[in-house]
């Protein structure tokens, strides 16, 4: 009798740990691809819309119907210095008075997402992962300023991007397709810079991370202003001349059509 109670005691915790075991049995990954891997831009770009094709890797399928996979996929510029002006009145005129340089700031962030980022997760995981425009770290070319200071230059260069069209942010650009295929739609501002950019796309399962892939895609301009470009960062002198003797025949040019006799 009290070995068939033992037995039964085991064959009860074995199906009660059944599905906590087969539910840690899926190691989900993520993996994304780029409908192209450059993008040739001219002087009348008005921006466009990039789309993002990806995949879950050994998706949980009950997970996936009751819709409880989360993305978001962000698109990265090329980082650089930034400086960051701020203008106050005096007699009357305003003029810049206080400045803050912040070294390596992504020139444009642009995201897309499953649903709005606050029905994903916690604020901490977006700040421990670095992801959103407002959990980017924007260091200051100077240690040991005020941090109130630094604070109101670093807000203020976030609203100027966001005004910009730079930074944005479009919840429910990321739609799955299937249970394991997504499609993601991020937007190209006009002024988008060249250069390499990072694709980076992050899986949330009930809001907790679990992994990351990246891809990258080059932005470079075309036609005449591809040549402009090359003059000005290979050939400065070379440049410089040319965009003098530009001036000075524009300038005689127009002496000459409006010159009044």
């Amino acid at each position: 009798m009290a070995a068939r109670t033992a037995f039964a005691a085991l064959l009860f915790a074995f199906l009660a740990t059944a599905p906590a075991a087969a539910q840690i049995a899926h190691q989900e990954g993520i993996q994304i691809g780029l409908s192209q891997d450059d993008i040739s831009i001219t002087a009348g770009f008005s921006g466009a819309d990039l789309t993002i094709f990806g995949s879950l890797e050994d998706a949980d399928p009950q997970t996936a119907r009751q819709g409880r996979y989360d993305v978001v996929v962000v698109l990265e510029g090329p980082a650089r210095p930034v400086v960051v002006r701020r203008k106050d009145r005096v007699l009357g005129v305003w003029i810049n008075l206080e400045s803050e340089t912040f070294t390596n700031v992504p020139v444009s962030y642009s995201v897309a997402s499953t649903r709005p980022l606050q029905d994903i997760t916690q604020p901490e995981s977006y700040r421990r992962l670095s992801l959103g425009s407002g959990n980017i770290f924007m260091q200051p070319a100077e240690a040991g300023q005020p941090p109130v200071t630094i604070a109101e230059f670093t807000r203020a260069l976030r609203e100027r991007k966001a005004a910009a069209g730079l930074y944005s942010e479009n919840p429910g650009g990321v739609q799955f397709l299937s249970q394991s295929l997504f499609r993601a739609t991020v937007r190209l501002a006009p002024d988008v810079p060249v250069g390499t950019h990072k694709a980076r796309a992050f899986l949330f399962k009930n809001g907790v991370f679990l992994k990351e892939s990246s891809a990258q895609l080059e932005i470079r301009k075309s036609g005449f202003e591809q040549t402009v470009f090359r003059l000005a960062q290979h050939h400065g002198l070379f440049y410089g001349f040319l965009s003098v003797s530009l001036a000075m025949a524009t300038g005689w040019l127009g002496r000459i059509v409006f010159r009044k006799d």
